[in-house]
């Protein structure tokens, strides 16, 4: 049941090849095709990038919410449901009352502010015969008005909007409106309440994903990203990170047992502002690099129903891993700022929480060492970036190839002109110390002033003036009036998009794009870095993120299968639909297994102009298992003789790769070993240069 009324909602939709962003109008109209034509167009591919379907697919947590709804409503009553996604719980609550049968004494409100999810819930409602029991609204909740869009307060709250860190998604400030307008007093809701836990912990790995500026000290190029005295110019944002820690289980050093840190209770108005004090015992010497933290639902109000985030080493009754694996609710790793807190066996740890609206921060202290909250606010120098670009800036591996690539490239050049194309501040620093004779234009697409200012900041500590590199700020293009009249010598990149982090490899190839556009101020012997570029590919057993991502069914006898499509599930479409592609950092996808060599798809070449590209290739199984799909990234080939590779396959933990699952998993094996499994496969894939897309197919033999 919803308003006759057309309703519309824009989507902004990013050109990853341009970085320039579009609204897509979606609106809600009452004609059955002109609705179905839009959640075509429009839905399927903005929500098949989401975690709905996973989420879905969870099926502890569908359990544990469908047990907790029945023991709860037990009478007729108004159920209101907040961010109700498809009408899961919606249609739980509206079971457990009996409203199947057009029951009157009792009403479910569902409130669901994104349209294109509201459009699919009305889908889901309407298969399974419910689309007359469940009122549902197009409204944040705060914009739900008692008396005016229903008649009265709700008796029961069903909600589910949490991230991984509890309060990402407004979980406070949508309780307290709840509570103060739409719920009546001492309210049943489902879940009952959430507790947060936490464990100190020693690791490497989570340091080298913030540590910069001790790292970066034992690379043998002298550029100082991070200066002495510097020490908050650049780093990653003050925040949780969410994190698959089962995935470093073995290379983390528990330095306490887990303890508690907030209590939220839904039944009552929770507070904007809290904290918690916290004295921990140490149970193990080391270093303490970070807190991992994990977040515990109770359910019903017995305390007799649970669900969990922790980690697979918790063993506590209640907060006990649920075993199975999933992408959409994470742990989160809070970073402690610079080398980290030495401690020793059963010294004492003060832990301060704070928590606010939307987010959780710590400070922690011994007797010798106190570590405060990093300063997120020193001025418009300070730079941000993701956990796993900071970990590639310190990596020497990494820098000591940008280093050889450079070198090799400025020995054939002098006084040149040099476009750094994309957002690299690592290469922007190391040309102009490289070569003191260069001219240096750093276009930075998505920095902008703020590279502007960092420059500023770190040129006299990298031995050049900041003059010696401009930063291109017009919005149109780079044209031979900009550079004097000079042609471009050199093009460089690493590429890097600021802010693109979470996208598909390929979708850096925005450097190809602009390589394009720069075509008429380029040399004609112009060189360019990364000269070209490899599509790899491997096959590879990945039960946990295919069962993730698997065509939906029946959920809790509630059927979903009209999502599949538009969620972008795996499994049995119809043809010829096919599940897209997605980026994951295939070390976090829980049990992985590879099947085949690493072959070549095609090849890039970037000394042309950006185009149409096909290519192929028939791959032998080298092991036996059960393939689920192919995972794909790209490698860089940063010079012409082909000396320096950067590959960033699934063995590279600081990128993510793109996969392709199949629609249903393949017994594979080794050609002769006589299993009667398919032994080879022919994968076929097509890169448009109009929307930076790839499309991949494959025939199994």
């Amino acid at each position: 049941m919803s308003s006759d009324s057309t309703q519309r909602v824009f989507q902004l939709k990013l050109d990853p090849l341009t970085g320039n962003s579009e609204w897509v109008i979606i609106e809600d109209g009452n004609k059955e095709e002109e609705e179905e034509e839009t959640l075509k167009s429009s839905s399927n591919a903005l929500l098949a990038t989401t975690s709905y379907l996973d989420m879905l697919n969870d099926d502890a947590r569908n359990r544990a919410f469908r047990e907790a709804i029945d023991k709860t409503i037990t009478r007729p009553c108004h159920v209101l449901d907040i961010g109700a996604g498809t009408g899961l719980l919606s249609m739980m609550a509206a079971r457990a009352m009996g409203t199947c049968d057009d029951s009157k004494k009792g009403l479910v409100t569902a409130c669901e502010s994104y349209l294109p999810m509201v459009k699919l819930m009305r889908k889901v409602l309407h298969v399974n015969g419910m689309g007359k029991n469940v009122k549902i609204f197009n409204k944040r909740s705060d914009e739900l008005q008692v008396g005016v869009d229903i008649p009265s307060r709700a008796d029961v709250l069903v909600s589910e909007i949490l991230d991984s860190e509890l309060l990402g998604e407004g979980l406070i400030p949508t309780l307290q409106h709840a509570h103060d307008e739409l719920l009546v007093d001492n309210p049943l809701t489902v879940p009952y309440r959430a507790t947060t836990y936490g464990q100190l912990v020693e690791s490497t790995l989570l340091w080298k994903l913030h540590g910069l500026s001790k790292n970066e000290e034992e690379t043998s190029d002298s550029i100082r990203l991070v200066p002495p005295g510097l020490d908050t110019i650049l780093g990653v944002k003050t925040q949780q990170h969410p994190m698959q820690c089962d995935a470093i289980s073995k290379e983390i050093n528990l330095l306490s047992e887990p303890f508690k840190i907030f209590e939220f209770d839904f039944w009552k108005r929770p507070d904007s502002q809290g904290d918690s004090k916290v004295l921990i015992k140490a149970t193990n010497g080391g270093r303490v690099h970070a807190v991992v933290s994990w977040w515990v639902l109770q359910l019903d109000s017995e305390g007799t129903i649970f669900y969990s985030t922790a980690p697979g080493w918790i063993t506590s009754p209640i907060a006990t891993y649920t075993g199975n694996w999933r992408d959409h609710w994470k742990q989160c790793v809070w970073f402690i700022p610079g080398e980290g807190i030495p401690i020793s066996k059963g010294e004492e740890v003060h832990l301060h929480a704070v928590h606010s609206d939307t987010r959780v921060s710590y400070n922690l202290a011994t007797q010798a060492t106190e570590i405060r909250e990093g300063d997120s606010s020193s001025g418009d120098s300070h730079l941000t970036l993701s956990p796993e670009r900071i970990a590639i800036y310190g990596d020497r591996k990494w820098r000591s190839c940008m280093l050889t690539a450079l070198k090799n490239l400025l020995w054939e050049r002098v006084h040149p002109l040099c476009i750094v194309a994309d957002d690299s501040i690592f290469l922007s620093l190391l040309i102009a110390h490289l070569s003191k004779t260069s001219k240096v234009i750093a276009l930075f697409p998505g920095l902008r002033e703020r590279g502007v200012q960092y420059l500023k900041a770190v040129a006299d500590a990298n031995g050049f003036t900041a003059d010696r590199v401009e930063v291109f700020q017009k919005k149109k293009h780079l044209t031979l009036h900009d550079t004097k009249q000079k042609k471009v010598d050199l093009l460089i990149g690493e590429p890097y998009y600021y802010g693109n982090d979470g996208m598909l490899p390929w979708q850096n190839f925005r450097f190809w794009k602009e390589r394009t556009t720069l075509d008429s101020v380029l040399a004609e012997d112009v060189l360019v870095m990364p000269c070209k570029a490899m599509l790899k590919a491997c096959a590879m057993s990945l039960p946990d993120l295919w069962k993730s991502r698997r065509c939906l069914s029946k959920i809790e006898d509630f059927d979903h299968s009209i999502v599949n499509n538009t969620l972008g599930a795996c499994g049995d479409l119809p043809e010829p639909q096919e599940g897209p592609l997605l980026p994951f950092f295939i070390w976090q996808c829980g049990e992985t297994k590879e099947l085949s060599e690493t072959f070549t798809i095609m090849e890039f070449d970037f000394s042309k102009s950006i185009g149409p590209c096909y290519g192929k290739a028939q791959v032998e199984f080298t092991e036996q298992g059960m393939c689920h799909g192919f995972v794909l990234w790209i490698d860089w080939v940063m010079d012409a003789k082909n000396s320096v590779v950067l590959t960033t396959g699934p063995d590279e933990r600081y990128w993510k790769q793109g996969v392709k699952l199949l629609s249903q998993p393949v017994a594979v094996g080794v050609r002769g070993s006589n299993t009667g499994n398919c032994c080879s496969t022919l994968l076929e894939a097509t890169f448009d240069p109009s929307s930076g897309e790839l499309a991949v197919k494959h025939v199994l033999s």
